[in-house]
């Protein structure tokens, strides 16, 4: 597997070339990832979001802890993501438990927002009935006067979790269906990751 040494390699390593890659070859929004949760009752909840960062803690993302998935996300910390490059013909499998980023992490994140998605992230009320578009157009005018030429702060139900893996796969292509899977497991968050290799 591309970027594999003979010693044990390490996954964020890995990850990091793979990525390096996909943002030379695929068209739009390498970092785009689908994110699974579970609602109360366990039927699963699949949306693509972008990941905003990645190192051996975990896999970041930030949404408003309001939406359907920062509901689900509360009642459940646990997630998976999955990247998917096509143009690669390879993907990248994370499983494991959900943890807030720090609030200077989140604030600081927020701050370097365009201020149209700061201020977006104050008009909208994610996940709930929209009764009008411009219902829409009305709120993000409200907060735009509001605030002014003013900062536009982080709102207290909008923050970034990182998903720490207990569980990564990288899947590569091969011919007649015969595909690389090499996986990467460990006990917790401190434990040191064991591989494997699975059959197509």
């Amino acid at each position: 597997m591309t970027g594999e040494s003979p010693e044990m390699p390490d996954p964020f390593r890995l990850f990091e070339s793979w990525f390096g890659e996909a943002r030379a070859s695929e068209p739009n929004d390498p970092n785009a990832m689908a994110l699974a949760t579970a609602d109360a009752d366990g039927l699963p909840n699949v949306r693509m979001v972008l990941m905003k960062g990645i190192d051996p803690a975990g896999v970041v993302f930030y949404t408003n802890t309001q939406s359907q998935k920062g509901q689900e996300i509360t009642a459940n910390a646990q997630a998976a993501v999955v990247f998917h490059w096509k143009s690669l013909r390879r993907q990248v499998r994370f499983r494991g438990a959900l943890e807030r980023v720090s609030e200077a992490e989140a604030d600081a994140y927020f701050a370097s927002r365009p201020r149209d998605s700061r201020i977006g992230a104050w008009a909208s009320q994610q996940s709930r009935p929209l009764e009008s578009r411009f219902a829409l157009e009305k709120a993000v005018a409200r907060e735009a006067a509001r605030f002014g030429l003013g900062d536009v702060p982080r709102p207290p139900h909008w923050t970034g979790f990182r998903l720490v893996p207990a569980y990564i796969e990288f899947w590569q292509d091969k011919p007649f269906r015969l595909h690389d899977r090499l996986v990467f497991r460990r006990d917790g968050p401190d434990a040191p990751f064991r591989t494997e290799h699975l059959y197509p």
